[in-house]
């Protein structure tokens, strides 16, 4: 599963500089939780949650991002934005969801 998550991460990290994107941090961490990937889209900071699934069997990957985990990721943008000293700035939350090889990219997920 850890492969396949880093797998994930790649090609979602891909598809943002792909799309003009810049790639600004990736599995940061906290005591809180891990960010997946920030990205700079333009002047707005995109926290992208990335789901990676071999098949949608047991749900999509989308799915798994379930409102805990919307409300932990938000916690953790707030810790990411304080301990880089990022003032105002607009903020974005994805999610690239990955089944087998299809991705979806859901922006402003939450």
């Amino acid at each position: 599963n850890r492969a396949r998550g880093r797998w994930g991460e790649d090609l979602a990290a891909a598809f943002y500089v792909r799309r003009g994107c810049r790639v600004i941090d990736r599995n940061w961490r906290s005591p809180t939780g891990e960010l997946d990937l920030v990205v700079l889209d333009g002047d707005t900071v995109v926290f992208s949650e990335v789901k990676a699934r071999r098949s949608d069997l047991y749900g999509t990957a989308a799915a798994a991002v379930g409102i805990d985990k919307q409300r932990r990721i938000r916690q953790l943008a707030i810790e990411w934005l304080r301990a880089h000293e990022v003032g105002h700035v607009d903020v974005r939350f994805d999610v690239v969801a990955i089944t087998g090889n299809d991705l979806d990219h859901v922006p402003d997920a939450f």
